[in-house]
């Protein structure tokens, strides 16, 4: 425990726990009615937390410092891992997207992997100091971000991107970079949203919510109504109606509606100052590293994690379209739960090395 970073740890291990009660929670009725068995995904997430937290363990021990000659292969790895995706007999499409990788005993997401890899590449790559990286740089975030979206998945291309801005910004890049950037990068990501009818849309249904509800507002609507029905204390532990198959993923994406119904107002906020709390403190991590590489790791890792809030929070208060990103450590689901933890351990291994 030297050197641990408490406020760190009880924030994860409690949102990690609170997930596990609300999985069960919103899913024991859909459980019970697709597989005769009320604890399905409980007993899944369950079987995810425990080998997340192993592996936390592991990584928290683990010496940060020997990921910098493990970047290469790592990121390497993961694109691979990327094209595999579209290959039949080893990718597994899903509600039409090619997302998944069969280990025959498990299903694995190299998206989300590769927001770790990444963050590990990036920090080995930008701890030296180098002029003229801008084109290389954009080229590789490019590719990454051209197979992600092919799958398709916006929502992790733009956690991805904002990570890989962030990880460029800390190493001491030019702001006028950014600056230039910003625009073609909003051109380009309305470009590929309007590639696609599903994305046409949601942001549609994101402009306009006066649709008819048989149209796509029907989810965005149904969030709306466990966000209002909850009012400032919440329907009480248990009690949501959305959770009866009206509300569409609600024990992934939109998770964070029932806990608004169940919990209100005040239940959110708590809910969203414990995530508050994570991203400062992995910021605080990266200020107080001692090396660069830690430093850039720990501001990488935290800039995902946090981009993952934010959009998915923001999907689903209607302040933007839905993207079908998780929750981080709430939502029900294995790969994304996983990395989280393998990245909160490498966070505590920074920590423990650093100069405070």
């Amino acid at each position: 425990m030297k050197k641990i970073d408490i406020p760190l740890l009880i924030s994860v291990i409690f949102l990690s726990l609170f997930g596990l009660f609300m999985i069960y929670d919103a899913s024991s009725y859909v459980a019970f009615r697709d597989f005769a068995d009320k604890y399905h995904y409980l007993k899944d997430q369950f079987f995810w937390i425990t080998a997340g937290f192993i592996c936390l363990s592991l990584f928290s021990v683990f010496d940060y410092r020997k990921f910098y000659n493990l970047a290469i292969p790592i990121l390497v790895g993961s694109i691979v891992l990327l094209f595999l995706v579209f290959i039949p007999g080893i990718g597994v499409k899903l509600l039409g997207a090619h997302r998944w990788v069969n280990l025959k005993f498990t299903l694995l997401q190299p998206s989300e992997l590769v927001k770790l890899s990444l963050a590990i590449y990036l920090s080995a790559w930008f701890s030296e100091k180098e002029k003229g990286r801008i084109w290389a740089f954009l080229l590789l975030l490019g590719i990454i971000l051209f197979l992600i979206m092919l799958e398709p998945d916006m929502g992790t291309a733009m956690i991805v991107l904002a990570e890989g801005i962030v990880i460029y910004f800390l190493s001491g890049a030019s702001l006028l970079y950014f600056i230039l950037l910003a625009p073609v990068l909003a051109v380009l990501g309305l470009i590929l949203a309007l590639l696609e009818p599903y994305r046409v849309q949601r942001l549609a249904t994101f402009l306009n919510f006066n649709q008819s509800v048989q149209s796509s507002s029907y989810h965005v609507r149904q969030i709306l109504i466990a966000l209002g029905s909850g009012g400032l204390i919440g329907v009480g532990i248990g009690n949501s109606l959305q959770k009866y198959a009206y509300l569409p993923e609600n024990a992934t994406d939109s998770i964070f509606a029932i806990i608004a119904e169940e919990l209100g107002f005040v239940g959110a906020v708590f809910i969203i100052l414990v995530f508050i709390v994570i991203v400062w403190r992995g910021f605080y991590i990266s200020i107080n590293a001692k090396d660069a590489f830690g430093r850039l790791l720990a501001g990488g890792i935290t800039a995902f994690l946090a981009a993952q809030i934010l959009i998915n929070l923001a999907a689903q208060t209607a302040l933007l379209p839905l993207t079908g990103i998780p929750l981080p450590f709430i939502s029900y689901g294995g790969s994304s739960l996983i990395i989280d933890l393998c990245a909160v351990g490498i966070l505590f291994n920074i920590g423990r090395q650093s100069k405070t």
